[in-house]
């Protein structure tokens, strides 16, 4: 089962809507899917699950279970102040080291407001993973101006979906 990470826990954000529109793609390959969105955890987990406190907080635990359980990723990750939110770099910090992610696989997809679709923001993420000893799929998604590329809330860039498509394909292959 590939898990889906929405990077960030800002309420509605448009990176559930892309996780939701990357579990179709997997979906319509016949890969099974989970969307774990980073809204799930908990407020306090920076104070209560990490460092000292690993393992004492039980929500945080089933989220990092959820995810641990996982041998290959999808992170849609919005580009905040030219990286990736702080919320997603104090989970992966409290992800059990250096186990969770270990020679299990990924895929990365950008998005933006801005033009460069995050672009930084995967350079940064990467860099985690390889330390991590994840392999991260060489084909990165950046998907710029993203706002401007949705239609009713949903995406409708013909050019960005059929990336995201040939992306779901080649993780699956991965």
């Amino acid at each position: 089962m590939i898990k889906i990470i929405v990077s960030t826990n800002r309420k509605n954000a448009v990176s559930a809507k892309m996780a939701e529109l990357y579990q179709d793609i997997l979906n319509q390959n016949g890969a099974e899917s989970e969307i774990i969105n980073l809204t799930e955890l908990p407020d306090d987990f920076v104070f209560t699950a990490l460092y000292e406190n690993n393992g004492k907080n039980k929500a945080y635990n089933n989220i990092h279970n959820r995810v641990k359980s996982g041998q290959k990723y999808v992170f849609i990750v919005p580009e905040y102040n030219g990286s990736f939110p702080g919320i997603l770099k104090s989970f992966i910090d409290g992800m059990t080291y250096p186990n969770s992610f270990r020679s299990k696989k990924c895929a990365l997809v950008g998005i933006s407001s801005g033009i460069g679709g995050g672009s930084i923001g995967l350079s940064h993420l990467t860099d985690i993973f390889n330390y991590l000893g994840m392999h991260v799929l060489a084909n990165k998604i950046k998907l710029a101006k993203i706002e401007e590329n949705m239609t009713e809330g949903q995406l409708s860039n013909k050019l960005y979906i059929s990336l995201l498509q040939e992306q779901a394909r080649l993780l699956i292959d991965f």
